[in-house]
């Protein structure tokens, strides 16, 4: 099956060279994108997608704090999310770029959009955690246009918690995510499964620190593609955060590059069809292999977990995931 990149330089705009959030991280992790792979330039979101999503006051005040930033300056929102005098067209391209993604998915091409800022820590009214939109969220929103469910799965090594506000009261939607457990956001536990009509649709796996690819293997495995297999989905979409990394300076994960090649060959086993990404987080320096992996399961590589055998926490987390399960379908 055919694969695609997109990206560009139309993110640049926004850049704080002193952030770890930066221009230079996505050209770090470019590196990754092997030759051949087709590229496609992004195109902006048309603003009122952003709706799909967001509040208008959220809306406004991103764009109002953009054009009031001095050109050249960073401001910044909160300690750790800033935006410059063009984030806002940044931000429309980063959208943009997803839903191109996952337009190509949804034609039969596995596409990664690598783009910037990343999305998924925004809510629908806040901005946080270097996200000023939730890209992935939006995209997904205007595809259920034309599709009835997606599944969402997010390996980020932070919860997406802005992913999960948007879509816990759906059915439409599966959100499944497995992250570092006590750390930023600090939500993401297992209790959170959804609400409404949306109860048993979102699926969190928080993992202690120190696991490695083979607890993530042992969560895809027993949680979330039984999960996604039972859901049946049009079209599955991956919050590819590669911040679970053993040498990335924000969390204490031990996954090499291999491991999101594994977790990518494990969804691609798990259901026929393309894949759609999206870029949020990764700042290691072994960043660009973890993207090399993914692109080389894309062409039909299959790699083993690393890391030996899963964590006993993670196989409690499991076995508490698959005795839940049972007593629901019991009642």
């Amino acid at each position: 099956m055919p694969s695609s990149v997109v990206t560009g330089d139309s993110f640049a705009a926004h850049d704080d060279p002193d952030h770890p959030e930066s221009e230079a991280r996505l050209k770090a992790a470019l590196i990754g994108v092997p030759d051949g792979v087709k590229r496609i330039a992004p195109e902006q979101a048309p603003p009122e997608d952003l709706a799909l999503v967001h509040t208008p006051k959220h809306i406004a005040t991103i764009h109002s704090l953009c054009r009031a930033c001095p050109p050249g300056e960073a401001c910044y929102l909160d300690p750790e999310t800033y935006v410059t005098r063009g984030s806002f067209d940044a931000a429309l391209y980063a959208v943009g770029a997803t839903q191109q993604a996952v337009e190509q998915a949804l034609s039969g091409e596995h596409s990664f959009a690598m783009v910037r800022p990343p999305g998924h820590h925004a809510t629908p009214d806040r901005a946080m955690g270097f996200c000023l939109f939730n890209n992935i969220a939006i995209a997904t929103a205007r595809a259920l246009r034309e599709v009835d469910r997606i599944a969402i799965v997010d390996w980020d090594l932070h919860h997406g918690n802005g992913t999960q506000a948007a879509f816990y009261t759906s059915d439409r939607v599966l959100y499944c995510s497995v992250h570092e457990m006590g750390i930023f956001p600090g939500t993401g536990w297992p209790e959170e499964q959804g609400s409404g009509a949306g109860v048993g649709y979102t699926i969190n796996a928080p993992l202690e620190s120190g696991s490695t690819g083979a607890d993530y293997a042992l969560v895809f495995q027993k949680i979330f593609l039984p999960a996604i297999q039972r859901f049946d989905p049009d079209l599955i979409v991956v919050s590819a955060g590669q911040d679970a990394s053993f040498d990335d300076p924000f969390g204490s994960m031990l996954l090499h590059p291999e491991d999101f090649g594994a977790l990518t060959g494990m969804l691609l086993e798990a259901r026929p069809g393309a894949l759609a990404l999206a870029l949020e987080g990764g700042y290691a320096r072994s960043h660009a292999a973890a993207i090399g992996s993914i692109f080389a399961a894309f062409d039909g590589a299959r790699f083993t977990p690393q890391g030996g055998d899963a964590k006993a926490s993670t196989r409690l987390l499991v076995e508490a995931h698959i005795a839940a399960a049972r007593s629901a379908i019991r009642t």
